[in-house]
């Protein structure tokens, strides 16, 4: 495989000024100003270029070669040398979960054998080679283990890019030509982020391809990567699911954190888009693309991954003659123009939003419901319930996700009594504007691990008092209705992934006081203060395993009753009711959040401050 483009930076000091930050030095500041000139119009170009020069050069990051050169501090060297540089892709539950293309086939052998978790699926070994006969519309068709079904180019990031857009559509283009076709049963789509795209690939010619292997363009922006790739056909949803097959994505998006991307597809793997679509032509991620064929050719010779690679050339040649300036500035001189639908959409004069009470998709929050003017203070946190007991990496889709309804959730029935047909449920993400609608989607996904559960996977939690088992959002709906404050135990990294601001909202409006765990995602634990969740985490070496808490406690958590008694980072005493005790640090780590915290949260803190009230 040949690297399509480097880049190279390293940390450099301002020599003169010992008081400035560290900033990146990029090692050729020309190639920067030569894409600019491409992209601007000649009359702004030059205006642009020396302003871009002279911060470069005020923060000692511009380097010119024509000059003479002097000695420069950095704080350290880095070595980068281009042979080391392997292609990979990541997955199959999260996205740092590098895995080299070379090891790409023992890896996945390792994560069938592996007990269940972030690398492995315990698929027994007398199971592992098991083929799924179906049929597929008339025609006949299999999966394995490591099949892949859904095979997306899709992320407005990782689309933007041309060099791998086109390397991608040269991959299919090579295909087509040596008789390859990807398998009517893997669900492809093409979801670029710009229109710029669009035009460049009609322009090459390539699109053409792209539509032969099932690649359609079929929308731009968030799809699969977001969990918007839409049911599988059934034949195919019939086969994974009675047969227990773990089925595989393969996506150019960012994330790939379990139930995110489909149901269905316990393995989703990140790859650049050249990858996805020699991903969906082997039809598998079961495969050693240096060793194994991808397919047999039109002359019944088999054909290698080497074979449909494009060289660095060939991608440069079609760049350049069809990445054109004007496209970029047609498309995105357009782009406030909005289209006819959504110019056509009447705009209420009121200064108010009129709220629909029958929208399901836009629905007035209780967050300002009975606010008064004057903060409420510290609330206290006495005999509070554990709603849900986590391992490590709970992530924010774990907590909520954007992805698809499933039928039988709490928010499918609320849809359903509303006369939401099942088709036309979409998804979390595209109802985040009804609170009723997110808050019962809050701990709903598929994947979620509970140790109250002991074991069983998925958005169910059990009622302490009771020992009932139920749905997450009824078991908080039943402690709230019965007066209990709820709080949270949890592992390392609680709330890592996408910032995601309903993963702080839902738990909030499910009665979730604090959340205690061994730490915290920086931005999740920033959002928690600012819904008035308490974040607290539990001493070095210390979890709630190690201090024997098994979540059927209740939990009293000791803070002073006046704010200003309270510091960032302090020390607070927790105590159960079954006589147990121990510390942990409060995790408001500035003056500021203190104050939300004070407020009940950020939206009444502003509101407030806006209306003139207190600070």
């Amino acid at each position: 495989m040949r690297n399509v483009s480097h880049a190279r930076a390293t940390e450099v000091r301002d020599t003169q000024d010992s008081s400035s930050s560290w900033v990146s030095k990029i090692v050729n500041p020309v190639a920067i100003l030569a894409k600019l000139q491409f992209l601007c119009p000649a009359p702004k170009f030059s205006k642009q270029v020396s302003m871009i020069e002279a911060y470069l050069r005020a923060n000692n990051m511009f380097v010119d070669y024509n000059e003479p050169q002097i000695d420069r501090v950095y704080s350290s060297y880095l070595e980068l040398d281009l042979n080391d540089v392997e292609p990979c892709i990541s997955g199959p539950k999260r996205p740092h979960d590098r895995v080299t293309l070379k090891e790409m086939k023992s890896d996945w052998h390792a994560c069938l054998d592996n007990k269940v978790g972030f690398k492995g699926f315990a698929v027994p070994k007398e199971q592992q080679e098991k083929v799924v006969k179906f049929d597929f519309h008339g025609q006949p068709a299999e999966l394995k283990h490591g099949s892949v079904v859904i095979a997306a180019i899709t992320s407005c990031t990782n689309t933007s890019n041309p060099s791998v857009m086109l390397g991608a559509a040269l991959v299919a283009k090579k295909a087509c030509e040596l008789g390859l076709e990807v398998k009517p049963w893997v669900k492809t789509s093409l979801a670029p982020g710009s229109g710029v795209v669009t035009k460049y690939l009609l322009k090459s010619g390539l699109q053409e391809y792209f539509n032969k292997q099932g690649f359609h363009l079929v929308g731009y922006g968030c799809t699969t990567c977001i969990g918007n790739s839409g049911d599988l056909d059934e034949s195919v949803s019939a086969a994974i699911t009675e047969n227990d097959v773990v089925a595989a994505a393969v996506l150019s998006g960012n994330r790939n954190f379990e139930g995110r991307v489909h149901p269905l597809t316990r393995a989703n793997y990140l790859a650049s888009p050249p990858l996805v679509v020699a991903y969906a032509l082997a039809g598998t991620v079961d495969i050693d693309f240096e060793k194994e064929p991808i397919g047999i050719g039109k002359d019944g010779k088999e054909v290698y991954f080497r074979d449909i690679w494009p060289t660095t050339e060939e991608i440069a040649e079609v760049v350049q003659s069809s990445v054109l300036p004007d496209m970029f500035k047609s498309t995105y001189n357009a782009i406030t123009k909005g289209n006819p639908m959504w110019n056509e959409l009447p705009v209420p004069e009121a200064s108010l939003y009129s709220w629909d009470s029958n929208s399901t998709y836009i629905h007035e929050p209780p967050y300002f419901k009975d606010m008064t003017m004057s903060p409420p203070g510290p609330h206290a946190v006495k005999d509070a319930y554990c709603l849900l007991n986590f391992g490590d990496s709970i992530t924010t889709d774990h907590i909520s996700p954007a992805g698809s309804i499933h039928k039988d959730s709490p928010a499918a029935k609320y849809l359903l009594e509303r006369g939401v047909d099942r088709k036309d449920f979409n998804s979390y993400g595209s109802r985040r504007g009804n609170d009723e609608v997110m808050a019962r989607g809050t701990f709903a996904n598929i994947r979620i691990v509970n140790k109250f559960l002991n074991g069983e996977v998925g958005p169910k939690t059990i009622h302490v008092p009771t020992g009932e088992k139920l749905s997450v959002f009824d078991a908080a709906t039943k402690y709230k209705s019965e007066g209990h404050d709820t709080i949270i135990l949890a592992g390392a990294e609680y709330g890592s992934g996408s910032s995601r601001d309903w993963a702080a909202k839902g738990p909030m409006l499910l009665g979730v006081k604090a959340v205690i765990s061994k730490s915290f995602e920086r931005i999740h634990r920033s959002n928690l203060v600012g819904m008035g969740i308490i974040p607290l985490c539990f001493k070095a070496g210390e979890d709630a395993d190690s201090l024997g808490l098994t979540g059927h406690e209740r939990f009293t958590i000791n803070l002073p009753t006046e704010v200003s008694e309270i510091r960032p980072g302090q020390d607070v005493t927790i105590t159960t009711d079954n006589g147990k005790s121990f510390s942990c640090t409060l995790r408001f780590d500035t003056e500021v959040e203190l104050a939300y915290y004070n407020h009940g949260g950020i939206l009444p803190y502003v509101i407030r401050n806006m209306a003139g009230g207190q600070n």
